[in-house]
């Protein structure tokens, strides 16, 4: 099967790559987590309509590599530059994303009509956890190469309902192979002990409405960041999912909400990806 074609636009500190599909309005901006990536953002865009682009941050895919830290700021940069080469004027970001629109937002907060935070993992205070520690271990398995390693830490990541699933295992596995030589391992170094904000009461004057998506059980990505936010930011909706994968077992659910939420109520219709 042919990849997707690719694009880049030039970044603050070289190029992104991105993907755009669909067309027309609204645009939407997408940002994966960290050691993502494109194809494992596309599901949440399945009923959303309109253009929807995606990127690839620093060190991952074919976008370029700097040297040192990932500060979030610096990732909020990268995604403010790809929405604004699109014209996106709403955005959902997973993970790393999350804290990155968070970071952006700190600072811009009218950018964006509407915003999806998925999984948000940290807003303000550092976290020093086990599920901080693991993402040390994976940096080594991608510094050596091993895509089994590599497959078999991120499948270990997943809920245990879902790890013997054979689409589960086939994610892991692809997966692995597009972190092998990529330069995510600075990342998975650096970024765990930083902090999308300084201070959460920057994320009071964010003026759009946010849904956001969390998911109970999940050591990475703790469902009480979620409640956090949610008493944070202005116009929030929350929606915390029981435990089970939220793009696993809840995949069609997560759509459905994500659609719903990105579609101008005057136009709920959409097509899958």
């Amino acid at each position: 099967m042919t990849p997707p074609h690719t694009a880049f636009v030039d970044g603050p500190t070289g190029p992104l790559e991105t993907l755009t599909a669909g067309r027309g309005e609204p645009r939407t901006v997408f940002a994966h987590g960290l050691a993502g990536s494109i194809p494992t953002t596309r599901p949440y865009a399945g009923k959303v309509p309109g253009a929807r682009t995606f990127l690839h941050f620093r060190g991952h895919g074919r976008s370029a590599t700097p040297d040192g830290s990932w500060p979030y700021a610096d990732l909020a940069a990268e995604l403010w530059t790809v929405a604004d080469r699109v014209g996106a004027t709403q955005a959902l970001g997973i993970s790393m994303g999350a804290g990155a629109l968070c970071a952006g937002l700190a600072a811009d907060p009218d950018r964006f009509e509407r915003v999806v935070l998925v999984l948000p993992a940290a807003i303000d205070r550092p976290r020093q956890d086990a599920a901080m520690a693991r993402f040390a271990a994976l940096a080594a398995l991608v510094d050596a190469g091993d895509r089994e390693g590599i497959a078999a830490h991120l499948l270990a990541e997943e809920p245990a309902a879902v790890r013997g699933d054979a689409g589960a295992q086939h994610w892991a596995r692809e997966q692995a192979g597009r972190l092998v030589g990529s330069g995510v391992a600075n990342g998975l170094r650096s970024l765990p002990g930083q902090v999308p904000v300084t201070d959460r009461a920057l994320l009071t004057r964010v003026t759009a409405p946010v849904l956001l998506l969390a998911q109970e059980g999940d050591g990475a990505h703790p469902d009480s960041v979620a409640r956090e936010l949610a008493e944070v930011l202005p116009s929030a909706i929350l929606q915390v999912l029981p435990p089970g994968g939220i793009m696993w077992q809840h995949r069609s659910h997560v759509r459905d909400l994500v659609g719903e939420f990105l579609t101008p109520a005057a136009d709920r219709t959409a097509t899958d990806l």
